[in-house]
């Protein structure tokens, strides 16, 4: 799979913070079956790379990657744990070399246009805009389509189902990325339901008329 593919997957990748391994496998179904096989597991708590390795070995609709990858280590690590992509926040050039190096595509994190054009210099054309809010929002992001065409975003940070739309009208946003579909409580009680019906109205989202 190609990082352009990876965007092309769904509407929205599915931002998920997991402490509790034992909810990554039916939290990963609930997305599945609602319409969102692309599932970023943060690399935020001490269990998180179990949760991809459950989701990898149990869940084989899922395109399961790992988040919040800010060390070259953690690059390595996910994919030995079975992440078929990865997402980062920033990127530094050591970085870029090591998840280059895991041979499975990669959003790195850019929030403007010169990390952009130093990516795209290394043949980068699909990034993660972060965060997407505070950094300027739809606005800032139709701007960098001007001079910058061929690089496609996943803008990740404040996005909702409320904004998601304006993001997804942009010509060089291809989809993006959202915590709101996993809040901790429908987590927490195992609400699978909520999660996938939460999944099933994102996966639905569309471009304004």
């Amino acid at each position: 799979m190609k990082a352009d593919e990876l965007l092309d997957l769904a509407p929205v990748v599915p931002v998920v913070v997991l402490d509790d391994p034992g909810a990554a496998v039916p939290l990963a179904r609930a997305l599945v079956a609602g319409g969102l096989p692309a599932i970023e597991v943060t690399l935020r708590t001490a269990t998180a790379l179990e949760s991809i390795e459950r989701i990898a070995a149990e869940v084989p609709d899922a395109v399961v990657g790992a988040g919040t990858v800010v060390h070259p280590e953690d690059a390595r690590r996910a994919v030995a744990a079975g992440a078929r992509f990865l997402v980062s926040p920033g990127c530094t050039a050591a970085l870029r070399e090591a998840m280059t190096a895991t041979d499975v595509p990669f959003l790195p994190g850019v929030s403007s246009a010169s990390e952009a054009m130093a990516l795209l210099e290394h043949g980068v054309t699909a990034m993660k805009f972060f965060p997407a809010g505070p950094a300027g929002g739809p606005d800032y992001l139709k701007a960098l389509g001007g001079p910058l065409p061929r690089i496609r975003f996943c803008p990740t940070g404040g996005v909702t189902p409320d904004n998601a739309p304006r993001y997804l009208g942009l010509p060089n946003v291809a989809c993006v990325g959202g915590t709101w579909l996993t809040p901790p409580d429908a987590v927490r009680d195992g609400d699978w339901d909520r999660i996938r019906a939460a999944a099933a109205e994102a996966a639905a989202l569309r471009a304004p008329a």
